[in-house]
This record gives structure tokens, sequence and C-alpha cells, in this order.
């Protein structure tokens, strides 16, 4: 690899982790604002404990989440021999995103890292389209991931209230309700609560959006240097010449009598690619044996193929049998280990970043948390459900491996807590209205700021 090449790879990783690093001041300070804000925990105690616990959500999360922000953004029909387009790409993803973090969290505004990203994303695919005529974005796994950011805020709202409810119904004690008193400790039941519930936000979001930062390095690493990083490294080859093998049977198996006209013509290039793929794939039983500049074309080949099948052979005009349809959903799915993956130190250092990340610039965030979204300080009990409504969300967002974000569940649990002491007269409107413009504003803004940037680069570059 030369030398240059190198050096850009570095630059670009370490603006990722800067990203990541500016997740964990801006997003993470939710997870720790109401231990702090309710004097559960000292700050230094409670920042150090969440970078903890952040740290170990990403190591223990999968790579779901991971993979939806991957494949958003199909690498495969943006970059080219050219590493100046690769660079394009990842530069603008990378500016856009750190520009709008970097500026609502000087504005003390819980705006979404994660919307922050996927704008960023959806921006690079709809000006390489402004540019070739080609679709590169994903639009299935956009609406899922538009839908789960559209409805997680408002389940976090409406849970915090029901939860709320159900704390009146169980906990007669009237502390839990009264706002905290500057300095002073809340007894230790209730501290043993916010700590509980403090450290699941902050697991599930390192599992959640630190998954998103692995996405995000993932992607630079195939667009720049897709011969080491575009299939697994130590996948055995011999598992998925079966696995494809097997596919291509299905594929064939199809009466193409019975399809349409174009789903004829994309079985056929089908065909073609399985062919490819299998000539590739023939013999060898370690990715060393596949030359570098055809590693790309094997990760390229299984996700077409793969999302052409699955289409096709799943599809109303499909003659494949119910049990050859679980059969062939089975065998993609298994043929994904060697493109679906991180490298375990891209892991680490994501989860370095947004653990260190956690353990600086919370103030502003915990103060708009505390008091500026009730007309009342936040009372143990609306702190607590807040909690447990944001951890339970994005624990659950994180098995279906959907991205969710954790300011907007969070603060929107807030929100609902204190709607359900007194009704929607106990809402600031000015915060609430900065909050929603932020959630409003941050996905056309991040598009329009990445896919300029994006043309920009392609210009220059």
């Amino acid at each position: 690899m030369a030398t240059g090449l190198i050096v850009l790879i570095v630059v670009c990783l370490l603006l990722a982790c800067t990203f990541e690093f500016i997740n964990g001041f801006h997003d993470s300070a939710n997870a720790v604002a109401t231990v702090i804000y309710t004097n559960t925990l000292k700050p230094t105690y409670a920042v150090v404990w969440s970078g903890l616990f952040n740290f170990i959500g990403v190591l223990t999360g999968g790579i779901g989440v991971a993979m939806g922000i991957v494949n958003l953004l199909p690498v495969e029909t943006l970059t080219d021999s050219s590493i100046a387009h690769g660079m394009a790409m990842v530069f603008a993803l990378l500016l856009s995103a750190i520009i709008w973090n970097l500026g609502t969290w000087y504005l003390g505004i819980p705006a979404s890292s994660s919307h922050s990203l996927i704008g960023s994303i959806l921006g690079i695919g709809l000006a390489f389209y402004f540019i070739t005529g080609k679709d590169a974005v994903n639009w299935g796994k956009a609406q899922d991931i538009g839908l789960s950011l559209l409805v997680s805020p408002l389940v976090g709202f409406a849970l915090a209230i029901i939860i709320m409810f159900i704390f009146k119904r169980l906990i007669k004690n009237d502390t839990i309700y009264k706002e905290p008193i500057p300095g002073a400790k809340p007894p230790m039941w209730i501290r043993i609560i916010l700590t509980i519930t403090c450290t699941l936000v902050s697991f599930f979001h390192g599992q959640n959006d630190g998954q998103k930062g692995v996405g995000l390095v993932m992607l630079i690493l195939i667009g720049l240097v897709p011969g080491y990083f575009s299939i697994k490294e130590t996948q055995d080859l011999t598992d998925t010449y079966k696995q494809m093998n097997h596919v291509t049977e299905l594929v064939y198996k199809i009466d193409t009598t019975k399809l349409s006209e174009k789903e004829n013509a994309d079985i056929l290039k089908t065909k073609a690619r399985c062919a490819d793929l299998l000539s590739i794939l023939d013999k060898k039983a370690k990715v060393a044996e596949i030359d570098s500049a055809k590693r790309f074309e094997v990760r390229k080949h299984i996700i077409l193929i793969s999302k052409s099948a699955e289409k096709i052979g799943l599809g109303e005009n499909s003659s494949l049998s119910d049990n050859e349809k679980v059969e062939l959903s089975a065998t993609i799915k298994a043929s994904k280990k060697i493109t679906d993956y991180a490298p375990d130190w891209v892991i680490i250092l994501i989860s370095l970043s947004l653990g260190f990340g956690t353990m600086i610039g919370w103030k502003r965030i915990v103060k708009t948390i505390g008091e500026k979204i009730g007309k009342q300080h936040m009372s143990y009990a609306q702190g607590a459900s807040a909690e447990l409504v944001a951890s339970a969300t994005i624990g659950m967002a994180s098995a279906w491996s959907l991205p969710v974000s954790t300011t907007h569940v969070l603060s929107s649990g807030v929100a609902g807590a204190m709607v359900a002491k007194k009704g929607l007269k106990n809402l600031q409107p000015k915060t609430i209205k900065t909050i929603f413009m932020a959630w409003v504003l941050t996905l056309p803004v991040t598009m329009i700021l990445s896919g300029g940037l994006f043309l920009l680069f392609r210009w220059l570059f």
C-alpha cells in the first residue's frame, strides 16, 4: 500500500473517531443528565461510569446496526478505480456530520448524531444520482431507518407518560416526585434506581450509536481500499463457494416463463454474476488466494446476487416451493458473513472514541435536559421514567438492527414525564420548539451539506 494512501486512510480514520468522540459528549450527555442533575452521582463519576458502559456496549453489540449503515449507501455504486472519487465520498460524509454535530452541541441543542450521519449518507447518494443518473441509495433500507427515527421519539413520549402513571399508582413516597435539592443527595433507593437506568442507557447507547461509528469506518475502508476490506479476511471460502453454488442452483430452478420482462432481464444478469463469482471462488480455501483487485468483485457479486435472488426467488411470481424459499433465504443470510463484518480493531477504536467522548462536554446538554424542557425542574421519578423508556427503546432497536436517536428518545421521554405531571402546559414552548426544529432540520441540512461537499470534491478531485 502506497505511503500517501496510508496517510489518507489515517486522516479519514481520525475524522471518523472525531465524529464518534463528538457523538460521545453530544449524545451520551443524555445518559448522564438525570444522575448528574438529581445529584445521584458526581459528574466525574457519572461520565466515567457512562463512558465505561458505552465502551462495553459497542464491544458486545454485534454489527447489525453497523451493516444497516453500510447498506444504506451501496458503496459498490459509488467507488471505481479512482481513489479521488472515494476521497470525495468519505470527506463529504465526515465533514458534514461533524460540522452539524459540533454546531448543535455548541448551542446546547439536543440534536441527533444519528440523524446527521444518515442525512449525510443520503445527501451523497442523491448527489451521485445528480451526477450519473444512477440510483445510489438503498431506499428500502432508508425507509426502515426513517420510520424507526420517526416513531422512536413518539414511543418515548407515550411510554414515559405510562410509566409515570404506574409510578404514581405503585409508589406513594412523595420524595420521588419532588425536585432535587441543590447539593443534597437523594435517598439511597432512588440513587440505585437512577444509577441502574443511567447504566442501561449508556450500555444500549453504545450498542446502537457505537455501531453507527463502526458502519461509518467500514464505509471509509471499503470506499478507499476495497482490495483489503471488501470481504472478511478470515472467511473459509469453501463454505462461501458451497453457499453461493446452492443459491445458483435455486436461481436456475425458477421458472422464467412466469416472470415479468424486468424480472427475466434481472435473472439473466444474476445467472451471469453467479457464473463469474463461482469461477473466482473455485478451488480456493482462503481469501488470501484471491487477487486483491478481485476481492471487490466478490463483494459486489454476492451483494447483487443476494438482492436479486431474494427479490425474484421470494417474489409472487417465483415458482420455488415454500421449502426452497426458506432454503434460499437462509443460504443468502449465511453467505453474507463474508461481506457483513467489521475487524476487531475497528470495533475497539470506535469503543474507545465513544467512551472517551462521553467523559467531556456534557454540561450544555445536561442543563437543557434537566431544566429547560419542563417549566419545573426534573424530579427523580421523571428522570427514572425517561431513562427506563430510553434504555428499553434503544435496546429493542439494537435487537432489530435499527438505528435510533438516543437524544430524541430521551428528550421526548423527559417531555412525556413532564406532561404526565401537569399536562402540556408543563412544557417550555421555546425549548420544545428548538428541539423539534433541530429534529426536523437535521436530515435536510446534512443532506444538502454532504451533497454539496460531495459535488465540490468530485469537481476538485
